[in-house]
């Protein structure tokens, strides 16, 4: 019992840095420019009400790294695992919860090419703390 309680607050954790992680790419990318370069919409805030949710819900998706799926190749693994919050926030948070329609594209075109590369930065940190602290992962 007390291994599993281990493993699902290692994932928890490695998830929730691949949160942060997320977050900060792509507020880099507001920064720099890359957002308006490919003409997406979205302009974040790095503040404490727009990192909490994005840092539990990073978590949250981080526990399906307890699935057996090529652990061997922990990077290959993030990228994979990284497609579950990407087809959840293209194919339901933006058409639904935040009425931008599908996959984004109110946002802009390349909406749906930000969202997955941001992802991407979330399942490679997650994957790359997880390789660093459990060998078992």
């Amino acid at each position: 019992m007390s291994q599993w309680l281990r493993k699902i607050s290692l994932y928890f954790a490695a998830g929730s840095l691949g949160g942060l992680a997320n977050s900060i790419a792509l507020w880099l990318c507001a920064i720099y420019g890359i957002n308006a370069a490919l003409q997406v919409n979205i302009h974040p805030r790095l503040t404490p009400g727009w990192l909490y949710p994005r840092i539990v819900w990073g978590g949250l998706w981080g526990l399906i790294f307890l699935l057996p799926l090529v652990k061997s190749r922990f990077v290959l693994r993030g990228l994979i695992l990284s497609l579950g919050p990407t087809i959840v926030q293209l194919f339901y948070i933006f058409p639904t919860v935040q009425h931008n329609g599908m996959l984004g594209l109110k946002l802009g075109m390349l909406t749906p090419v930000l969202v997955i590369v941001v992802n991407a930065v979330w399942g490679v940190a997650a994957a790359l703390w997880l390789r660093l602290l459990d060998r078992s992962a």
